[in-house]
Formats: structure tokens, sequence, C-alpha cells
């Protein structure tokens, strides 16, 4: 059995770590450097650093705050958030980053998987779809720029064409269950989980230890991540990995 991963999430927006709900209504919470320093010692797996606004502001990543983060971190670190091109990519990685996660410019032109993936390795690209079940219920359509703008592609297929493409993990997003604390989207995770031989990240909802054990179950989930519920010191990761062995879930300790 592999090893599923904890990983905290820094949304970024104007230079420091927000939280919202449904991805409105931001609240602060906190310096993105200290928060990573933080997340280093409690024992998190990888860090995920999202600027939530670069794409729809149209501007690039906050390169210098990458480096300042990076230069603090002894774990795995991606980076998202205005990444268009390759170049931008090797820009990230340059600044310290592992992996970087590409969403809107990837719906834009799929091509950007596959040139990264050839360049950089997949391994160092990672595909972020935000995603939403339709009104009819019928299955979640993908949403760009922080989750502004329905695209209209099905998240399901978009997930295996990401695959298909070079990805070499997916960060799945649900925008119903973001910030709710309700629960993992555990249908869509384990559609998807099922249908790609690459990791799959779960986000958007945790509220308890037992949502965590429930996407690792039910959700096929490879990796968790969450926000509010770490920055708010709501749950430790220490606990949360404790609760998780003792349910037979195999994790980093």
């Amino acid at each position: 059995m592999y090893t599923k991963r904890i990983i905290p999430c820094l949304d970024i927006c104007n230079s420091r770590v927000v939280k919202g709900v449904n991805f409105v209504n931001l609240v602060d919470a906190g310096d993105p450097v200290e928060q990573a320093v933080l997340y280093n010692k409690e024992g998190a797996d990888e860090l995920v650093f999202l600027d939530i606004t670069a794409s729809s502001d149209n501007r690039d990543t906050v390169v210098d705050m990458v480096e300042r983060v990076a230069a603090n971190l002894f774990i795995p670190f991606t980076v998202g958030g205005g990444i268009r091109t390759v170049d931008d990519v090797k820009k990230i990685l340059r600044a310290g980053a592992d992996k970087v996660a590409i969403n809107s410019a990837a719906i834009m032109n799929p091509k950007l998987i596959s040139e990264a993936a050839y360049k950089f390795g997949s391994q160092c690209v990672v595909v972020a779809i935000d995603l939403k079940k339709r009104s009819d219920g019928s299955g979640w359509n993908v949403y760009k720029n922080g989750g502004r703008v329905d695209v209209g592609i099905d998240a399901f297929e978009w997930a295996k064409e990401a695959c298909r493409l070079g990805a070499g993990e997916l960060l799945i997003t649900s925008m119903d269950a973001d910030g709710t604390k309700k629960g993992f989207a555990n249908d869509i995770t384990a559609m998807i989980s099922e249908a790609v031989d690459i990791p799959v990240i779960a986000s958007g909802g945790a509220g308890s230890k037992e949502d965590f054990l429930d996407v690792f179950t039910k959700g096929k989930a490879d990796a968790a991540l969450a926000a509010s519920l770490f920055h708010f010191k709501e749950l430790a990761i220490k606990d949360l990995k404790d609760y998780l062995y003792e349910n037979n879930i195999s994790v980093r300790r």
C-alpha cells in the first residue's frame, strides 16, 4: 500500500494566506513564509502554494515569495497560479518549487501539459481541476480563473485527458465542498482515481479526521489537501496522522 499524503494548502492573495467558502468570502489566514515553516515542523508531507488571483488578474505568480517559502522548506513544494507557458514553469522550478500546478492555462492550451512534461518530467506537472456539480446532477463541469468561469468541459473526461497528455498528478478541488467542512467530494474523486493511473489529490471540504479517512477509503485518493482546518488550528497534522494510522491507513509519521 502506498503511503497517503497530507498536504496543507496556502491560498495566496495580495501576499497573504487567505481562506474562503465556495471560493468566495476570503479571510486572512497569515503570512505564507511563517505558515510554510510551521507546516514543515508539524509533519506535513508536502505543501501547495496557489496564487489564487494570478490568472484572473492576468499576472504572473509572485516569484520572490516562492523563493522565500522554498528557502524554509524541506518537503516537496507545489506552486500554482498564473503559470501560462513552459518558461513560466521553468521560472517557478528555478525559484525552488518541486512541482508546478497548472489549471486555467492547461484548459486553454492542453499542449502545455505535454510540453512541460517533456521538458521537465511528468513528476513536476500537476494539473489542477476546479470542478462543480451540474445543476441537473448529470456530472461535473470544469471552471477556470479561480473558479470564476465555467468552461463547459466535463471534469471526468478532462481528468482522463490531462493524464493522457502527461500530467504526473491531478489536484481535484470540489467547489461545492470548498470551505464547507462537510467532507470531500468522494463520488467524483473515486471516479477519477479509478480511471487514471497517476496520483489524485483531493481538495475541498475537509472538516474532521473522519473526512480524511473517508477520502482515502471511499474516495480512493492518494493524497488529501486542506487549508482552513490546519490554518486555524482546528486539527493538528500529527493527531490526524495518528488517527489514520490507527484506522489502517499508511501514513508517514
